[in-house]
């Protein structure tokens, strides 16, 4: 315990603070597993005069200089956020022979195979646990416990704002408008919500797991995304009736035919799955493995203390890999080039709701449509009108994404068809890519 560990912290917000409130109520705990005594050097800030907590032994800084020149400091924490400077600085903290933990999900997802080969040039860690699942363990199991698997689908709920909205809209019946403006009074929803709300951040967690799991470069521009802005108190309606909740879900399969496909959309799930039970602000990612059969993580997704719980956790195997001078024991895993599976050819079930002339014969011409183009339909329902109108709802059966597109082309030029109101998918649990 002689040996003394100092990090360099870049950004003091929220998650910033809580790495720090950690490493004060923990320090002895921290110490003794880690194997030597960490200590936080400087602490980059934007404006060093600003009043902040849990400051006591801190040294501030606004120049990045400071700690990336300073030969003691080991470890730099990156909790800066955004692509732009914290790339740079990253890299430029290897460069400088520092190890980097990160919680950042935009530079992992973007740049993650640079971060990584500038990390194995200079012989330290890369570590960002905290990027997905905030304090659910998640990046660690699937490149160390689960490496005896060949991991065949990674699912889950990995945005808490739009799975709070969700919760509440099923719960309460309330419209997406009246459930943003809570979750933004509650500070969990930003401002410009778009990054949660039309799947971005999702969609970048997504590219990061299944870039680990199926040991393949998934790129941002791989994954297909859909938000939940078209979600209406009708479909939520409509799903309880069938027996379904809805979920804004990452998905990300693997075909031995199609490749790898990577997506992000709201999704009829069945009461029974165990995702289902996942409300408010929680987070879970469910796997399947040919070994371990499935498993399921479940936990806070984001908040101060739940994402500083990943951080420090990574700064702990950092430092015990500088006590034990064992640099990269896991590097990049990406070692294979598997093809993508292009969004047309996913298979799914689908949820299709339209408003239709309230007449003889209209059931019968949308069966027809359907299976003209090859859907099969699970069932077809009459439910209520709507002005003079009668709505529609149809289940699909399993089917290829781009018969489903030329089915719904096809009905919206037909006379008797007033609205196409929403299409969802269904997961029907037959792990269709």
């Amino acid at each position: 315990m002689e040996k003394k560990i100092k990090i360099g912290l870049l950004g003091f917000g929220t998650v910033g603070t809580g790495v720090v409130r950690v490493f004060q109520e923990n320090r002895h705990e921290i110490s003794r597993k880690a194997g030597a005594q960490i200590e936080i050097g400087y602490v980059l800030v934007r404006d060093i005069n600003k009043q902040r907590t849990y400051t006591d032994g801190l040294q501030l800084t606004d120049d990045i200089n400071d700690i990336l020149k300073d030969k003691e400091i080991d470890i730099v924490i990156e909790l800066m956020g955004g692509m732009h400077p914290a790339r740079e600085y990253m890299l430029r903290a290897m460069e400088a022979g520092k190890s980097v933990v990160t919680a950042n999900k935009d530079v992992v997802a973007r740049c993650g195979k640079e971060l990584f080969a500038m990390a194995e040039e200079h012989d330290v860690d890369f570590m960002f646990e905290a990027s997905v699942g905030g304090g659910i363990p998640i990046i660690t199991p699937l490149k160390q416990c689960l490496t005896a698997n060949r991991i065949t689908e990674v699912m889950g709920i990995v945005n808490g704002t739009t799975n709070y909205m969700l919760t509440k809209m099923t719960q309460g019946g309330s419209d997406y408008g009246a459930v943003l403006k809570e979750a933004q009074n509650k500070g969990y929803a930003e401002a410009d919500p778009s990054a949660d709300v039309e799947g971005l951040d999702a969609a970048r967690k997504a590219a990061i797991l299944a870039s680990i799991a199926f040991n393949t470069r998934i790129c941002l521009d791989d994954v297909s995304i859909e938000g939940i802005t078209h979600i209406t108190p009708a479909d939520i309606e409509y799903a309880t009736e069938l027996g379904y909740v809805i979920k804004l879900l990452a998905i990300a399969r693997e075909s031995p035919d199609k490749g790898v496909n990577v997506r992000v959309h709201p999704t009829f799930l069945p009461k029974d799955h165990p995702l289902a039970a996942v409300s408010d602000v929680f987070n879970a990612i469910f796997i399947q493995g040919n070994a371990i059969g499935e498993a399921m993580f479940y936990g806070r997704g984001a908040g101060s203390l739940p994402t500083a719980s990943a951080v420090v956790a990574d700064v702990v195997d950092v430092v015990r890999d500088i006590v034990n001078h064992t640099f990269g024991r896991i590097r990049c895993t990406c070692y294979e080039k598997k093809k993508i599976c292009p969004i047309e050819e996913t298979v799914s079930a689908y949820y299709v709701r339209l408003l239709v002339e309230d007449q003889p014969g209209v059931l019968g011409t949308i069966a027809t449509v359907f299976g003209a183009q090859g859907v099969s339909l699970n069932s077809v329902i009459q439910t209520r009108r709507v002005d003079d109108c009668a709505e529609i709802v149809a289940i699909t059966h399993s089917v290829a994404h781009k018969k489903i597109e030329k089915a719904v082309s096809v009905l919206r030029g037909l006379a008797v068809v007033t609205e196409i109101r929403n299409i969802i998918r269904v997961e029907n649990g037959q792990g269709a890519v």
